[in-house]
């Protein structure tokens, strides 16, 4: 079957908008399955911090792409669009609506619009900015992404390593950011039949909301998570401990800040990534954005939502 006649609908929206509650909430209304579009939702036992579904609500409703590696592995945007494709064809071929949910944003785009390779890797200036990273610290090396895109330098943490590398080594080896690249790469064009709605909150609402949860996942025990994941052999990759949530409370595990000053960063870094995200979304221009009252419910969305005009389900 052409990709281009299958129907998937992306919910996006900043990280602790409702973007999960919504579709749990609507997937039993338009016999739906979820893909779960989330960079760390795919590590096993990272499931607090990632506010990964429970297992009364995952068989509930069928989710794909949560708890596909360990935490000791890395896993990829190329290893990511390999999943979710079959996932969607299975989906699709037995049928049901596809519901895509998350707020990695590289992912989003990556499964919509097809993979960005880029360049391929030089090791040679890979090895020469790793070492950079190690003689001068990686937010060095961070600094100077910021000088030349920064753009990227928004959307990508200041932990991840890999990232700013990647980042760093296609402008060296293009003379442009790697932003304009991507920009370029399958512009309008996208690889399914893809409908994307939006759930967008006042600013202040999401600062409440993220200082809540934050709260809320600490009280769950989410240092507890933390610790015996760090403790564990072999140890957690270097994408999983720059997790948001997880690379703050291992910074307080290994000695370098106090639990409530960890505790605080997170609530800082959790607005900051809400902010990159803001940034990533203004490219998906064909979004429908629902503009979310703090009083709304997740059931009350969801007969909204199930009843709108112009959705893949939609008569």
């Amino acid at each position: 079957m052409d990709r281009r006649n299958i129907k998937i609908t992306f919910i996006l929206g900043c990280t602790g908008g409702g973007k999960s509650a919504l579709a749990r909430a609507l997937a039993p209304r338009i016999g739906a399955e979820i893909i779960s579009v989330d960079s760390m939702k795919v590590f096993r036992r990272m499931d607090i911090g990632t506010a990964k579904p429970t297992p009364e609500q995952l068989a509930a409703t069928p989710h794909h792409l949560i708890d596909v590696v360990e935490p000791s592995e890395d896993y990829s945007v190329a290893e990511f669009v390999r999943d979710s494709e079959k996932a969607v064809a299975d989906i699709s071929a037995r049928g049901k609506e596809v519901l895509c949910v998350g707020g990695t944003a590289l992912y989003i785009k990556s499964l919509s619009e097809g993979l960005f390779e880029g360049p391929s890797a030089d090791e040679e200036i890979r090895d020469r900015l790793k070492k950079r990273a190690v003689e001068s610290g990686i937010d060095a090396l961070h600094g100077e992404l910021r000088k030349v895109d920064p753009e990227a330098a928004d959307r990508i943490h200041p932990n991840d390593q890999r990232r700013i590398v990647r980042a760093l080594e296609v402008y060296e080896l293009t003379g442009q950011p790697i932003t304009e690249l991507q920009t370029q790469w399958n512009k309008e064009r996208t690889v399914y039949d893809c409908t994307f709605l939006g759930l967008r909150r006042e600013k202040e609402e999401e600062n409440r909301r993220a200082n809540a949860r934050v709260k809320s996942m600490v009280e769950r025990g989410l240092v507890e998570e933390v610790r015996s994941l760090w403790a564990e052999t072999p140890p957690m990759s270097t994408t999983a401990r720059q997790a948001l949530g997880y690379a703050e409370l291992i910074e307080y595990l290994e000695g370098r800040v106090e639990l409530e000053e960890a505790i605080e960063n997170i609530k800082i870094n959790t607005r900051k990534f809400s902010k990159a995200q803001r940034t990533w979304f203004k490219r998906f221009r064909q979004t429908r954005w629902i503009d979310v009252q703090p009083d709304a419910t997740a059931d009350g969305l969801a007969e909204y939502v199930a009843d709108m005009e112009g959705m893949a389900w939609s008569k």
